[in-house]
């Protein structure tokens, strides 16, 4: 007899406890916080990481009306958007085809190392082999750059080098380079 009254009486307890719980959910008066505006999703810095690294720099255009020795003292007047002269080595039509099969496999890679549970590594062994494979390529440029902008964690996970990180030869002209635009959007 004295178990169907604390059956009885369990019963109760829950409905009154499930009431309560409704009740603070239905009249709770916070409202669900909104994602802030500055978050941007993994599919949006995929496309965005597509548009600023698979894009293709563009060659100097020389003033014909400069003689040939003035070119290089002259200077232009700085627009408020300077894009940024580098110096590469044009690959022949078949190294480009093989350095953009590696780079559009660097770049998703990269995406997808951004997630959790993942690693770079698919963006690191294809960007080791575009630096050394086409080391003055602009090619290895964006690969270098790839290897600068991850985190220093996985850095030190893959044994990035200093040399593979140091991007400075391309700012000056070097036997067999020739000077090209990127302009950088971040």
């Amino acid at each position: 007899m004295n178990t169907v009254w604390l059956k009885i009486v369990g019963l109760a307890v829950a409905v009154i406890v499930g009431l309560i719980i409704l009740i603070n959910v239905f009249t709770s008066s916070e409202p669900e916080p909104e994602p802030k505006p500055e978050e941007k999703g993994f599919y949006a810095v995929a496309e965005q990481d597509k548009k600023r690294l698979l894009t293709e720099p563009q060659p100097v255009k020389e003033d014909q009306n400069q003689p040939a020795d003035n070119r290089e003292a002259t200077k232009p007047v700085q627009p408020a958007v300077e894009p940024t002269q580098l110096y590469f080595k044009p690959l022949s039509e078949i190294e480009t085809i093989e350095a953009e099969k590696l780079l559009n496999v660097a770049v998703p890679g990269r995406s997808i190392g951004r997630l959790p549970m993942t690693g770079f590594k698919l963006m690191v062994d294809n960007c080791r082999q575009i630096i050394s494979r086409w080391p003055d390529s602009s090619y290895a440029y964006k690969a270098q750059q790839m290897l600068i902008e991850m985190p220093p964690r996985f850095r030190e996970r893959y044994r990035i080098t200093e040399e593979e990180l140091d991007i400075s030869k391309f700012t000056k002209p070097r036997p067999g380079t020739k000077p090209f635009t990127f302009e950088e959007s971040r």
